[in-house]
């Protein structure tokens, strides 16, 4: 799900905050109906309502069966996504949240999980004016479990190692810093018996770096997937891929366009 500005645009989006918000109330109590009448129907097919593909999903979500992930950058927009979450007791974990810092006290004391984006490079989003490096510091002071990510390809995916680099320098602690890139990612997707960490038992999911994950001189060497190597920076493909910028190992042909802005030439 998403609110601010994402949703703000013409239909068949709501246009407003104040509407999505609406929109989704609005949604969650026709589930709460739409379990209702299930329930009491008993099994017996001829007083079962018409199937709904939509409403399964929210019941789905209103019985802890599946977890929301929000979208919400703007303070006021995260405390919309607690509000709901804690009116229809849905599980919910808040993507990027640019304006965390400025509630990182509320998101705590929800217990709510967060996915967090760093961004090196201010602009983009008005929503996301606001954005700070500490916000991971902020989140740990205040207890609030969380993770990174990098909304590939808003953030290249290779910046990843750099994101929590950079939080670090902003006093979150390495520590931290470490287990929000692993174990924390996991746990928050409900998935640490499998990934997360190395251990007997799990799935053998690793890279292999030539230094310390949080310096900007390291470079991921191998990736393994359940055993495998996937990725080897030895290999002159693989090495292409990683260094070669988008779309380097693959066939293109390039385009020139004169200083007047005409056709472009195209150069083979």
């Amino acid at each position: 799900m998403a609110n601010g500005t994402n949703p703000r645009r013409a239909a068949p989006f709501p246009g407003t905050r104040g509407k999505a918000a609406a929109l989704v109330r609005a949604d969650f109590i026709k589930a709460q109906e739409y379990r209702a009448k299930v329930l009491a129907a008993k099994g017996d097919a001829s007083k079962l309502p018409p199937r709904d593909l939509r409403m399964e999903a929210l019941v789905e979500v209103l019985d802890g069966k599946r977890t929301v992930q929000f979208h919400t950058h703007r303070h006021d927009d995260i405390m919309t996504v607690i509000r709901l979450s804690e009116e229809f007791h849905f599980k919910v974990v808040l993507h990027h949240v640019s304006d965390g810092w400025m509630v990182a006290d509320e998101i705590a004391k929800a217990k709510v999980p967060v996915s967090v984006i760093v961004i090196d490079s201010p602009g983009g989003k008005e929503e996301a004016k606001d954005v700070q490096l500490f916000t991971p510091a902020r989140l740990e002071s205040a207890g609030v479990p969380f993770g990174f990510h990098t909304d590939d390809p808003i953030t290249d995916s290779r910046l990843f190692l750099r994101s929590a680099g950079l939080a670090v320098r902003a006093g979150l602690s390495r520590s931290t810093a470490l287990n929000a890139m692993t174990l924390a990612n996991a746990k928050i997707l409900g998935l640490d018996s499998r990934v997360g960490s190395l251990e007997p038992g799990k799935d053998a999911d690793f890279i292999l770096l030539s230094g310390d994950p949080l310096s900007i001189y390291s470079h991921v060497l191998e990736t393994w997937i359940e055993g495998r190597k996937v990725f080897d920076r030895s290999d002159p493909q693989d090495r292409l891929e990683q260094v070669g910028g988008y779309g380097a190992s693959h066939d293109q042909t390039p385009f020139w366009t004169d200083d007047d802005g005409d056709d472009a030439e195209e150069v083979r």
